[in-house]
């Protein structure tokens, strides 16, 4: 079988762009949450999100292709040319068949959509953008790092929700397993700080709506009440390990194993019992050839909402028993707020970097225990800790649970 290292990471993200800005960014516990100054939110009862402010569009586009495209595809593609970079991979030695770009958004060019429909209904549906169509479909981010890159192999977008980048992440890593591809960009962007993406998510009661900067994003802590809305992209580039080890890439670590399942239970709340999010990761783990009680570190979807917390809980507890009080069960989103399809790949990244640095990152602005979520949330202060095995999980709306097993390539198997 073959086997899958991550050679190149690129990101934009509320709280660093470069890897040396948001690690440090989490070895401090640094929040990104903070009062949304993009837009006028006097009508909105929500006024707060985890913006990148570090993002300037002009240092990655000139101004025709900042009119062409939506936020979101501007994220992704910055992401994708920071972690092609980072990897330091050519690809003009690669059969481009046999490259692929696997990146996809929860939601697409929300944006577009919002000021493209002001306009619409004020000066008349046939003065719409004539990109107005690409730039709110959600493969167009995919489809424009392939045309960047000059990738000829499979190029796609799983539209799985929040789960969407992890999603990408496990097609990406199965697909060089299956020995279809030898290197993957995965991952995913998201850009949903807008009147509509606010408006939409608080309608339905998924945002906290405390304004209050210290105690908004607080998974797992008894008095949380929803999710801030974070916006930003990831991308790993994956490869197959000989062709990394014949260019002599930087290896971040290896990712061991990856599963899906889906809930088949409800459009929004996760099945109760969590038995289908702790399948996928013990699924996960056995891919891996490891075993439950080798995994040290979760890095949770941990969303800040009373039943995603509640419910993950059960389901770690369920997949690995009593070990589940040994290992360390935390949530970046408690410092990166919710980048919807955009977070698995964040995730997935600050957890290989977690691996690699021997710490655990902590849930930060943890006050009040919450005997539902009684397990390690490491709150408010990281931990230095080896770690053997980690999983970072995702689950999005309609049910998916991903699940993505990462290990440091020194002790690999």
């Amino acid at each position: 079988m073959k086997r899958v290292v991550v050679t190149g990471m690129g990101f934009i993200s509320p709280i660093g762009n470069s890897i040396e800005t948001l690690w440090d960014s989490v070895k401090k516990g640094k929040s990104a949450v903070d009062y949304i100054d993009g837009f006028d939110t006097s009508q909105l009862r929500v006024k707060v999100a985890c913006q990148c402010k570090d993002y300037d569009p002009s240092d990655y586009f000139d101004k025709k292709e900042q009119r062409r495209t939506d936020r979101v595809n501007q994220l992704g593609v910055a992401a994708a040319r920071n972690a092609k970079e980072d990897s330091g991979i050519d690809l003009d030695n690669y059969d481009p068949s046999r490259v692929s770009v696997m990146v996809s958004s929860g939601i697409g060019g929300l944006n577009t959509i919002e000021t493209e429909t002001i306009k619409a209904s004020v000066k008349g549906f046939d003065k719409i953008s004539p990109f107005f169509i690409p730039m709110v479909i959600a493969n167009m981010t995919a489809a424009q790092i392939a045309i960047e890159l000059g990738v000829h192999g499979y190029v796609g977008c799983s539209v799985t929700a929040c789960a969407s980048s992890s999603n990408s992440i496990l097609d990406g890593y199965r697909s060089i397993v299956d020995g279809y591809n030898d290197v993957v960009f995965a991952g995913g962007a998201e850009a949903s700080i807008n009147r509509l993406g606010i408006g939409g998510f608080s309608s339905m009661r998924a945002l906290n709506e405390s304004n209050d900067i210290k105690r908004s994003s607080i998974p797992f802590d008894k008095e949380r009440s929803g999710f801030v809305m974070g916006e930003g992209s990831g991308v790993l580039v994956l490869e197959e390990l000989e062709s990394a080890l014949k260019r002599g890439a930087n290896i971040y670590g290896e990712i061991v194993g990856a599963s899906m399942t889906c809930d088949a239970n409800h459009i929004t709340a996760p099945e109760e019992n969590g038995t289908w999010a702790a399948l996928a990761m013990e699924q996960a783990v056995k891919n891996s050839g490891m075993k439950l009680t080798d995994v040290d570190y979760i890095n949770a979807h941990g969303t800040s909402t009373p039943l995603n917390d509640k419910i993950e809980t059960k389901a770690v507890k369920k997949a690995f028993k009593d070990h589940a009080y040994d290992l360390k069960l935390t949530s970046t989103k408690s410092m990166t707020g919710h980048l919807l399809g955009a977070s698995g790949a964040i995730e997935a990244i600050i957890t290989l970097l977690a691996i690699k640095n021997s710490f655990i990152p902590p849930t930060v602005n943890y006050l009040v225990k919450d005997e539902d979520c009684d397990l390690d949330v490491v709150p408010n202060m990281g931990v230095d800790k080896e770690i053997k095995l980690a999983l970072s999980n995702s689950l999005g709306f309609g049910g998916h649970n991903v699940s993505i097993a990462m290990k440091g390539y020194e002790n690999a198997i």
